[in-house]
């Protein structure tokens, strides 16, 4: 864990150095990285992203069933994500229809990008 910390923080100073941010330019980075944050820890939200990543095309049939969350708050959940640009929702109208969730790439480098985080809040 010490050396994924110290990559970061490695990483960071080299953004910082090379593309000259300031203090003020860094503030308002940080200022929108918090919605991200406050979608993300919100309930249902990485367990269901979590659940797209491991099984790539999924439907919501399937989620629900995994996640044994109940309908409405897994629609909720899914409609914030696919409005945030997380997940993209595929619809096959069949017969029969069949409506399959899938990360965006922005769904899938938040996925790797949480992972240390989480790692890292289970193992202190």
């Amino acid at each position: 864990m010490d050396q994924v910390l110290r990559g970061i923080e490695e990483t960071f100073s080299q953004i910082v150095e090379t593309q000259k941010i300031t203090p003020t330019e860094l503030k308002l980075e940080l200022d929108s990285l918090q919605e991200t944050f406050n979608l993300l820890f919100q309930k249902w939200t990485l367990e269901i992203l979590y659940t797209l990543f491991l099984k790539d095309a999924i439907g919501f049939g399937e989620i629900k069933k995994i996640l044994t969350v109940n309908s409405r708050t897994l629609s909720d959940k899914l409609k914030m994500l696919q409005k945030d640009g997380y997940i993209s929702r595929n619809v096959d109208s069949g017969p029969p229809l069949r409506v399959e969730y899938l990360l965006t790439k922005k769904g899938k480098n938040t996925v790797l990008l949480a992972l240390p985080i989480l790692y890292y809040s289970s193992s202190a």
